[in-house]
């Protein structure tokens, strides 16, 4: 499975604290993640993860155009929802991309738990 990992500056550490706690379930899976989240990710757990530009930067595209053509399975993207974020319109389409390709997506931290029990126990989606 392709699982994408994306998180916004004031949600970093959440994601580095789950993928520390998952890190045998995420080892199991082909990982993506927007620039910065990946490298602090890969640092602290040392997984292997593919990275993609920063989110304003394009990386939040990089990963809706995989979504787009199929090769991504799962997004855990990490919002911050009480900052405004210049690449909002990017956060949105991806966001919309995920609803058209029925692609599970989990926008804060007990639902991205919720999605690595699943994977754990071997409950896969798509």
């Amino acid at each position: 499975m392709k699982i994408a990992l994306i998180a916004h500056d004031k949600k970093k550490n959440e994601i580095i604290e789950i993928a520390k706690k998952y890190k045998d379930v995420l080892a199991e899976h082909e990982l993506y993640a927007t620039g910065t989240t990946g490298t602090l990710i890969m640092g602290e757990t040392g997984l292997s993860i593919h990275r993609m530009k920063s989110g304003p930067l394009g990386g939040d595209q990089q990963i809706g155009a995989m979504l787009a053509n199929g090769d991504i399975n799962l997004i855990i993207f990490l919002r911050d929802p009480l900052t405004a974020q210049p690449h909002e319109p990017d956060v949105s389409a991806l966001l919309r991309l995920c609803d058209v390709q029925s692609i599970p997506l989990a926008t804060n931290g007990t639902s991205a738990v919720i999605m690595l029990e699943a994977l754990k126990n071997k409950i896969y989606f798509k």
